[in-house]
């Protein structure tokens, strides 16, 4: 095994984006507009089986112009999952809105129904209805999406989902990010693909994808002129990033199956283990991605941190799992409704290298090196 370094998760090209990017090249069109991001979005819509897709310059875009879409305003309130990347609660806090952060339930390390509930009865109760539910879905994990979206109904609170690691992930057979009034996507350049930076905004709505669009082109009035009614934003996709995404496309299905493959791996590997338990789909409702494989370490003797302080002379890229959002300094005074779930995972969980372009070398010198971890530390 040489020392290269084995990464989390990389950029796979699939040898198909040159053909998209040299027909741009000849044309000239080399803006943020074209026939590639029309394609891509095309592609997308297909795939996901939405009604319609804008892309946009990221996920992070997408989730600040849904909010918009959805008219929220300073002042409002807006529930978010608090075990996630600051991505999904940013754009909360550009439309100088008030994030309420949910914790997680064990099984999906998702956005916990019940806290949900309580949380937003306690907000109606002190006289501030939530205005949106921004829905993350973890490592690629469907959520308990039944229970969520019976609630977010009863009380007509509109569901943004945050699928950006969820590309091709299913619940009971549907896409995640077309449950709810909009979901975003991202094509950043660790995710199962990549436009080197990107992401979607998709809704069944038409509407919400042309407001998106006309906000991200600098909300631009028809005129002759340069008119402006509302303040916009460049949020655009570039036809040469959507260029690589439609090649992206083309391999989508076998990115997800390599993924897939990879948490199979690990965790027949390391089935003898009992303190690790993987992140794994609760029953056949569940579809996942496993954009990244996951588990957490749960012994005294041992812990992620340990592992991954291990792993690093080795050249093998680890992560500790998502630092939650109510113990980040900058959303210290949000209001929170935790039980504690988001920060035990937080404290045992590990993320493993998972890129579809792993081998399979790579991957047993990985499983070889966290044996190596578990018998040092605990004398097995």
């Amino acid at each position: 095994m040489n020392n290269n370094r084995i990464w989390l998760s990389t950029p796979h090209m699939s040898g198909q984006e040159q053909k998209y990017l040299k027909e741009a090249f000849e044309k000239n069109h080399v803006f943020p507009l074209g026939e590639n991001v029309t394609g891509f979005e095309e592609d997308i819509a297909e795939f996901t089986g939405t009604e319609t897709v804008t892309c946009l310059s990221s996920g992070t875009a997408a989730l600040h112009l849904a909010l918009i879409n959805l008219g929220v305003e300073p002042g409002d309130e807006v529930i978010c999952s608090s075990f996630t990347f600051s991505a999904s609660a940013n754009p909360i806090m550009y439309e100088k809105a008030t994030p309420i952060f949910v914790d997680s339930e064990p099984e999906t390390w998702n956005m916990s129904p019940e806290l949900l509930e309580e949380a937003i009865q306690d907000r109606i109760k002190k006289g501030k209805k939530p205005k949106a539910i921004i829905l993350v879905y973890l490592y690629g994990m469907p959520a308990r999406m039944d229970e969520l979206m019976e609630i977010a109904n009863k009380y007509e609170i509109p569901v943004i989902e945050d699928a950006a690691e969820a590309l091709g992930s299913k619940y009971k057979g549907q896409h995640m990010g077309t449950f709810g009034e909009m979901g975003v996507l991202s094509f950043n350049g660790n995710k199962i693909i990549t436009t080197s930076g990107g992401g979607a905004l998709i809704s069944d709505n038409k509407k919400y994808c042309d407001h998106a669009l006309f906000l991200a082109t600098q909300a631009r009035d028809k005129a002759p002129h340069y008119q402006h009614s509302y303040i916009g934003y460049n949020y655009r996709m570039s036809n040469i990033s959507a260029g690589i995404g439609r090649g992206q496309m083309e391999v989508l299905n076998e990115r997800v199956n390599k993924r897939r493959e990879n948490f199979r791996f690990y965790k027949e590997a390391l089935k003898f283990y009992n303190v690790l338990s993987f992140l794994d789909e609760p029953n056949e409702d569940y579809f996942s991605n496993h954009w990244l494989t996951t588990f957490l370490i749960d012994s005294e003797k041992k812990s992620s941190e340990g592992l991954r302080e291990y792993l690093q002379p080795f050249n093998i890229e680890t992560r500790p799992l998502w630092k939650p959002m109510h113990l980040q300094p900058v959303f210290k005074d949000a209001p929170t409704y935790t039980d504690g779930t988001s920060e035990e995972l937080f404290s045992k969980g590990i993320c493993l290298p998972s890129s579809s372009s792993i081998t399979d070398e790579e991957r047993a010198f990985v499983v070889e090196k966290i044996k190596e971890y578990m018998e040092i530390r605990s004398g097995l």
